[in-house]
């Protein structure tokens, strides 16, 4: 795949370079801005929990 990519970018090897760095930047923002900030409230990486239990240590009873 990114063979066949290297070939359809246009230019020689400097400017294929620029473009491919372009492209993984654009890539990147949209990632940064768009996608990560839609995707984070469904997802909730900070609200995880195991067992669904609490955190203190059982009581032994008297």
């Amino acid at each position: 795949m990114y063979a066949w990519l290297w070939r359809h970018l246009p230019g020689d090897l400097v400017t294929r370079v620029c473009v491919a760095v372009g492209g993984a930047v654009a890539v990147g923002v949209v990632l940064w801005y768009l996608v990560f900030p839609w995707v984070e409230p469904k997802l909730q990486f900070d609200h995880g929990t195991v067992g669904g239990g609490t955190s203190a240590p059982a009581r032994p009873s008297p």
